[in-house]
């Protein structure tokens, strides 16, 4: 299983209703995160708005691509957009894993 971790950034002036909104994310989103490979998923957000993500997966690219090809995504995608900063596209494809250099089993 790969470790996965991830950063993005959330507006300052978002913040709040983003967390909000991951309070009650949609169920057919969860769903197909689990269903496409997604495990022990978390999001980490600091005051300033910056979201550390977390996933164990199989495969990430695989994972991303069994993402994109669902609607729920696509509508979640979307509406998530307009939350972060100097992004270029969806936040899904912002998403640039970053190199682990230490794990304590």
């Amino acid at each position: 299983m790969r470790r996965v971790c991830f950063l993005l950034k959330v507006r300052q002036d978002r913040i709040e209703e983003y967390r909000e909104r991951h309070a009650q994310v949609w169920p057919d989103m969860q769903a197909a995160l689990r269903d496409t490979g997604w495990h022990n998923y978390s999001l980490f957000l600091r005051d300033d708005g910056l979201l550390v993500g977390y996933l164990e997966t199989d495969d990430f690219q695989a994972a991303l691509d069994g993402m994109a090809r669902t609607e729920v995504n696509a509508r979640w995608q979307a509406e998530m957009a307009p939350f972060f900063e100097n992004l270029d596209g969806r936040p899904d494809e912002g998403m640039r894993p970053l190199t682990e250099v230490f794990h304590l089993d």
